[in-house]
């Protein structure tokens, strides 16, 4: 039985560091609020109310993506940028897989626990934040991942496995 996991090619990029439990976790918590602003909140309290039973989720959904975009132009107007811990290191990424993936260089020391922030190229764009143990000079295995960036990564993978099955059927 193969030990080596999965994976399938995907253009992202990472930005590392060796993990620092304190510094590193409050960034961490900080990614998985991101979307916790407050037409996030608002919209988690009039669901839970149950006053968005009657409107179009696909059109409610955009409406709130077109205010965050709004409140982003105006954090950019104002230069408000988030702040973010400096990462020593970054790469991109050669491959994904379901808890793993693979980088271009090999700057990873073997067993030792990282921090790092990935760039998703998803509707919305953001980063996530998870923490790896590198298995060799570029193989890392994520051990601390959001539920909900889980999720958007495993729907990534499988985006990126259609995109490749539709490339070898034009090869073929």
């Amino acid at each position: 039985m193969s030990t080596i996991p999965r994976l399938v090619k995907a253009p992202i990029s990472i930005e590392y560091s060796i993990a620092d439990e304190e510094l590193h976790g409050r960034e961490y918590h900080t990614l998985s609020e991101a979307d916790d602003d407050a037409i996030g909140q608002w919209l988690k309290l009039a669901k839970a109310k149950g006053d968005t039973s009657e409107s179009d989720p696909i059109a409610l959904k955009l409406l709130v993506d077109l205010h965050r975009k709004v409140d982003a132009l105006e954090r950019l107007i104002k230069d408000e940028k988030p702040i973010r811990i400096g990462l020593s290191n970054s790469a991109k990424i050669e491959s994904i897989g379901f808890g793993f993936f693979r980088l271009e260089n090999n700057d990873l020391d073997a067993g030792i626990k990282y921090y790092g922030r990935i760039t998703m190229p998803t509707y919305p764009e953001r980063e996530i934040g998870v923490f790896f143990i590198a298995q060799d000079s570029s193989l890392a295995k994520i051990v601390k991942i959001h539920d909900r960036d889980e999720k958007e990564w495993a729907s990534y993978i499988t985006a990126r496995e259609r995109v490749m099955i539709r490339e070898l059927k034009g090869n073929i």
